[in-house]
């Protein structure tokens, strides 16, 4: 039995502490990658509403376009792979949105992030099968909703909002909100503006046309959401400029059918008034003033929920137990559409289809159609064969984003890597790493690597500005100063008052990192940093991106540079090179542009180099482990197995 609407209502307070104490660190990580991008919001029932609310939040904070999804449009509708998607599910169960990140994780988009409920789904299961997903689960105190999204709805909502606040905003402006929300919660928030006698004319008539703001938009789409599924009146909606577009004719033609509810924040105040002035008198009409600030958004959609209360008391309905048919109940177990899957071109398997794909960015049925698949065919298969014929005497390893997940970074590594980097030291085989990083890596790579094999580990630090064994606890040099031609860059950095705003800057002797500000555009800082230094004639410096920073190299710095000490060592060696950011920029552009070189992630244009030959919907020490599983350890080489990555 699904719970009375009153009594989730009387949980509101509830859920406004627990969103206000929950920890939303994970949260703001996501975000931070998210505000470079633009985004697609996805939901199903209530949480199609806090889509819209995601949405909202994302063009008012970040300034970046976004778009709001149902899981049908996801699993059939094409997407940029350079997008930030959000998936939100309180439950988790359906079949729709569980279709939708299925489809999302094939197209191994930008960013994935799902905001779910429950940790016991096989939603959370599949989040769990493929790591670069962002997963966050928030188990709202209230449970499970009723028919009804509410409370996890207003958790959800209110938690991504607290996010954004956490990232663009002040703590006060998050304590302003919570005082307006707590104020709406209050049951006798209605009775104080005799909200359900001006409200009493609306539900008299078949149709409510609600009109809305920009920033009151979540509240309009929550009511209509809310009114439809419990089957308590007919809702138009426009914003207030869009209903002078012609909608207004639907009051010419059916005004005795029809009421006005208007949602106002102060923004719009002027343009509502005058638009309700012009409304037939004979049309019962409703203003309701919302709070401006922010509050706006929240605001609105606790309205939704006094209105639907007040709509279901004069009807009869408990909006919380409206009753399902069982046509309804049929129709909610229905599985979603799956795309027919196309028998592959000739020669092609599943995962060359998924490389071929992401080194050209176009699918196979484009090139196919301009003549240009035989000819990435033919340079997977010579790339692939080269990698298979060679035994090689070193491995070179990035360590974030490749060993480690870049947002864990600080976490130790997975030990299924670990355990077969052993194997290699065991079999005598040279293990390297280059790395942007300083000593935090050799002290986790001690920590878990038996010391018997640390002088077989070298490790070029600082993006391969100096070089040491693991054993050798006096590299890196770590002084906090910027040396040579480094000095004039850094004072330049220190002196402009915008990188100094936006980004946190740490000197090393032969490196200069640069890590964003919450709220501020990693593109845009690179870009700046670049066009900084070549006004200052600097050019000649190198400026290299990684997942979660900018570097300045200083000249002659490169993770080549560990390439160099391991011919040293090994002259005339062979060296499969394996990193995660190989692209333009990347700080693994120069170290995957050799010949045997794989990526777990970004890759460069360059056919013959740079593939990510690792499976579909994978990212990262994922599909590092695949590589090393497919590896074979003899004493001094390792090899891949025959037929291996195919």
């Amino acid at each position: 039995m699904a719970k009375p609407y009153a009594s989730e209502m009387e949980q509101l307070n509830e859920t406004l502490d627990w969103l206000c104490q929950a920890d939303i660190s994970g949260l703001i990580k996501s975000l931070m990658v998210s505000i470079n991008l633009p985004m697609v919001a996805i939901g199903s029932g209530g949480s199609l509403s806090a889509a819209h609310g995601l949405a909202t939040n994302h063009r008012q904070f970040a300034g970046r376009l976004s778009n709001v999804a149902t899981p049908l449009e996801v699993v059939r509708e094409p997407i940029d792979q350079q997008t930030a998607n959000w998936l939100l599910s309180a439950g988790g169960r359906n079949v729709d949105i569980l279709a939708a990140a299925k489809a999302l994780i094939d197209r191994e988009p930008k960013q994935l992030t799902v905001v779910t409920g429950r940790d016991d789904t096989k939603l959370t299961e599949l989040c769990r099968a493929h790591p670069f997903v962002d997963l966050h689960v928030f188990p709202p105190p209230a449970g499970k909703d009723g028919f009804l999204a509410t409370n996890s709805l207003l958790g959800f909502t209110g938690l991504l909002q607290r996010a954004y606040i956490s990232l663009f905003g002040q703590p006060e402006d998050w304590d302003k909100i919570v005082a307006v929300l707590r104020s709406m919660s209050d049951p006798a928030f209605s009775h104080r503006l005799d909200l359900n006698e001006q409200a009493a004319p609306l539900w008299q008539r078949t149709t409510t046309v609600v009109l809305y703001g920009p920033s009151t938009r979540l509240g309009a789409m929550d009511i209509e959401s809310k009114f439809t599924e419990a089957a308590l009146g007919s809702i138009q909606l426009a914003d207030f400029r869009n209903f002078a577009h012609g909608r207004h004719h639907w009051l010419a033609k059916r005004g005795a059918d029809s009421g006005v509810l208007a949602l106002v924040a102060p923004e719009d105040k002027v343009l509502a008034d005058k638009t309700m002035a012009l409304l037939p008198d004979d049309i019962p009409q409703l203003s309701l003033d919302l709070p401006g600030g922010g509050a706006a958004g929240l605001a609105s959609l606790l309205a939704a929920f006094k209105f639907t209360a007040l709509a279901g008391l004069s009807q009869g309905i408990d909006p919380g137990r409206p009753g399902v048919p069982m046509f309804g109940r049929k129709l909610y177990k229905l599985t979603p559409p799956k795309i027919p899957k196309q028998k592959p071109p000739y020669g092609l398997s599943g995962r060359d289809i998924v490389a071929i794909e992401r080194k050209t960015k176009q699918s196979v049925d484009q090139l196919m159609r301009s003549g240009f698949l035989q000819s990435w065919q033919n340079h997977l298969n010579s790339f692939r064969d080269g990698l298979l014929n060679v035994a090689f005497d070193a491995l070179v390893l990035d360590y974030d984003g490749t060993i480690v997940e870049t947002r864990s970074r600080l976490d130790p590594p997975n030990e299924g890597i670990v355990k077969k980097l052993i194997e290699m030291l065991e079999a005598d085989i040279w293990v390297c790493l280059a790395t942007g990083r300083g000593k935090s890596a050799r002290i986790d790579l001690q920590e878990c690597i038996p010391s018997a094999h640390w002088d077989k580990v070298l490790l070029g630090y600082y993006n391969g500005a100096e070089v040491g064994s693991l054993s050798d606890d006096l590299v890196p040099n770590g002084e906090a100063r910027a040396d040579g031609d480094l000095q004039p860059a850094s004072e330049l950095l220190n002196a402009n008052s915008l990188i100094c705003d936006v980004a946190e800057q740490e000197d090393r002797n032969h490196q200069i990192t640069l890590t964003t500000k919450s709220g501020y555009s990693a593109d845009n800082l690179h870009e700046s940093v670049v066009e900084l230094l070549s006004v200052a004639g600097l050019a000649e410096l190198t400026v290299v991106r990684s997942g979660h920073s900018i570097d300045i190299l200083a000249t002659g710095v490169s993770k080549l540079n560990v390439v160099g000490a391991v011919m040293r060592k090994i002259p005339n060696a062979s060296i499969l090179s394996i990193g995660d950011s190989g692209g333009l920029n990347g700080n693994d552009h120069e170290l995957l542009s050799n010949p045997h070189s794989l990526s777990v992630d970004k890759i460069n244009a360059d056919p013959k180099t740079c593939w990510n030959l690792g499976s579909q919907g994978q990212r990262g020490p994922s599909i590092l482990a695949e590589y090393l599983d497919a590896i074979i350890c003899s004493e001094g080489s390792i090899k891949f197995r025959s037929g291996a990555l195919k």
